[in-house]
């Protein structure tokens, strides 16, 4: 459990804006994919495919690359409140809290936006002062572990659709230019939670949204607070698990499977109790790659229901919308019948 001064949480005021769950479970739903099985291609594809979600197990990174970091986020988080501030403000990268976007989403959270350049991250990353090349060194290690996990994980999905280039997701991330991102987010306890809340209302810790990435490899400790939701529009909340970690889907990969895969709308409440922390990697194509379904997965007079978009194009679309809206729909293709 993260453990944070009084401080930090007292800078929240509360964000009571979250509709009650419409049908809610926690156990029992979410797919596990062990990536030392054999089936483990054809189990991604299926929960590709109907949830745009799912839990791996035997990930493969070093549970001690996994504390070293988390270890490094509780200290940031829990420095002073003029201290955090000089890593930001986010625009969008940097240290944030409560304002998520320009477009006037906010959440019960605090959180550090970094890119995919050791550089400009040199520069946030400067309020550790004596400590930061500990942080960085932490961070690139974490961040090489995840994204080899996420590239096995795109190759065996390119595996389990029949795809002869094994790598035609994986390149994407390995690319020199990749424009993946990586997340740290904090939820503080939430007091308003923790008394009985007579109208079941939660308090939104990070709104309903879809990553408008590829994929988004995501861990977090032993807090509960996500949910997923379902085609049917209802909602499930994930359980926790220090020990995995839990694969999104993003809007990019929809369109190149040509919405067979589904990007996966999820949220995130507050906890009354408990801190939460996630780290996530936004695995992301270089910003001149065109963004099409794959002629290789295209069956006979099968259309396109996405027009072509390079990640720049798509990336500055989706930015400038709110957090709860069909980024996609710009780019989808509407049949005249």
């Amino acid at each position: 459990m993260v453990v944070l001064s009084k401080q930090t949480t007292e800078q929240y005021s509360y964000i009571r804006n979250c509709n009650k769950t419409s049908s809610f479970s926690s156990t029992g739903i979410i797919p596990v994919v062990d990536l030392s099985k054999p089936e483990a291609k054809t189990l991604i594809v299926k929960a590709c495919e109907e949830f745009g979600f799912f839990k791996v197990i035997n990930h493969g990174v070093p549970m001690e690359a996994i504390s070293k970091l988390e270890s490094e986020a509780i200290n940031f988080f829990s420095l002073p409140n003029n201290q955090k501030e000089k890593a930001g403000p986010p625009n969008p990268f940097g240290y944030g809290n409560k304002k998520i976007g320009v477009n006037g989403d906010v959440g019960w959270l605090e959180y550090l936006l970094l890119k995919n350049n050791q550089d400009y991250n040199s520069m946030r990353l400067s309020v550790f002062g004596q400590t930061a090349d500990k942080f960085r060194s932490v961070l690139n290690d974490y961040i090489c572990a995840v994204r080899k996990m996420g590239c096995e994980i795109l190759e065996l999905m390119a595996e389990g659709l029949n795809i002869e280039e094994k790598n035609v997701f994986s390149k994407l991330l390995m690319d020199k230019e990749s424009d993946s991102l990586f997340r740290l987010n904090h939820y503080p306890p939430c007091p308003e939670m923790a008394l009985d809340n007579k109208n079941g209302e939660n308090v939104v810790g990070f709104g309903e949204h879809t990553d408008p990435q590829i994929i988004s490899l995501l861990r977090s400790n032993n807090t509960s607070g996500l949910q997923i939701c379902l085609k049917d529009r209802s909602w499930v909340s994930v359980p926790p698990d220090y020990n995995s970690f839990f694969i999104n889907v993003g809007d990019s990969l929809q369109v190149m499977t040509n919405g067979r895969f589904r990007s996966v709308r999820h949220r995130v409440v507050a906890n009354g109790f408990d801190s939460r922390l996630s780290m996530i990697y936004f695995g992301g194509p270089p910003l001149s790659e065109k963004i099409a379904p794959l002629p290789c997965l295209m069956k006979e007079k099968e259309e396109s229901l996405y027009k072509e978009f390079t990640w720049f194009e798509y990336k500055k679309s989706a930015y400038a919308t709110r957090l709860a809206d069909n980024r996609l729909g710009h780019f989808e293709i509407f049949s005249a019948s």
